[in-house]
């Protein structure tokens, strides 16, 4: 399978320990929002957030992606003050039960990031790619990876700003400018992700997954989360309820063009597209 070629000899350092990517891997997410696009993913209480986890871990999931800030289109602008409290307490609880859990926090400022690594999480997820000037500092002091997805705007404005010349070879210069940026500041485990669902229409986004594998120039792990949304259940005219079967068919078309991590609501579904997509040779 053509991933399994694009992830070769690629691996992570998670605090000492290497995570191997030549077989994609499960992220399962926990969003400690109110307000997340998916309401079936939404988790506020902290026994709740417990389960979840466990229930995800039981069924593969290799990393965990705690996220306190909702950043679907017209999300709430919540406080660092707020996010703080939301994800931190989470981290540590989630560290204290599962001491060998990858953990991520979803996050684009810096100071959450640093406060959720001091927690107990293993890497940064960052949707505005650094747009916060600190972040890579942080990453490149704590040693940990580093996810870089691109978007535009942030996503209460990210709707307007949708306006391309050349979508993939703007995202291709997009990263290979931050990918520099995150070498010179001392960060050695990069990722990135396309962001599906920012700053793009449908189409375009159908357009980035048709064109995914463009983006094994930038010899980079490539993290994909196409769980559940819109680009999905507005294409099959559906909801965000209904769209699993839809997130598994994206899923394995991205698997074919080079996903490395697959981001996802639903961790059973994403492992059964793993093990079949990685029988094809």
């Amino acid at each position: 399978m053509q991933s399994k070629i694009f992830s070769a000899n690629k691996t992570l350092n998670v605090n000492g320990r290497l995570v191997n990517l030549s077989t994609p891997k499960v992220m399962g997410i926990l969003n400690i929002t109110p307000d997340s696009f998916y309401a079936g993913s939404r988790t506020s209480e902290l026994s709740a957030v417990i389960k979840k986890a466990e229930a995800m871990l039981h069924e593969g999931a290799d990393l965990l992606d705690v996220g306190g800030y909702s950043s679907r289109p017209g999300a709430v602008d919540i406080s660092e003050s707020e996010e703080l409290k939301r994800v931190v307490p989470v981290i540590e609880a989630l560290r204290k039960k599962f001491p060998d859990a990858i953990l991520s926090i979803d996050t684009f400022r810096s100071e959450v990031a640093q406060a959720a690594l001091y927690a107990g999480a293993d890497m940064i997820n960052d949707i505005t790619g650094g747009e916060d000037e600190k972040m890579y500092a942080v990453a490149a002091h704590t040693k940990v990876p580093y996810v870089l997805m691109h978007m535009r705007g942030t996503p209460q404005t990210m709707n307007q700003l949708t306006q391309y010349d050349d979508l993939v070879q703007e995202m291709i210069n997009y990263f290979h400018v931050r990918i520099e940026r995150l070498k010179a500041s001392g960060v050695k485990d990069i990722l990135i992700d396309p962001g599906f669902g920012f700053a793009k229409t449908v189409a375009q986004n159908f357009e980035l997954l048709s064109k995914l594998d463009s983006f094994r120039i930038l010899e980079k792990p490539m993290l994909v989360g196409l769980s559940r949304k819109s680009m999905i259940w507005r294409t099959l005219e559906t909801t965000a309820e209904h769209a699993l079967n839809g997130t598994s068919v994206l899923n394995t078309i991205a698997l074919m063009k080079g996903a490395s991590i697959l981001r996802v609501h639903d961790v059973k579904a994403a492992r059964e597209v793993i093990a079949l997509t990685s029988r094809l040779t």
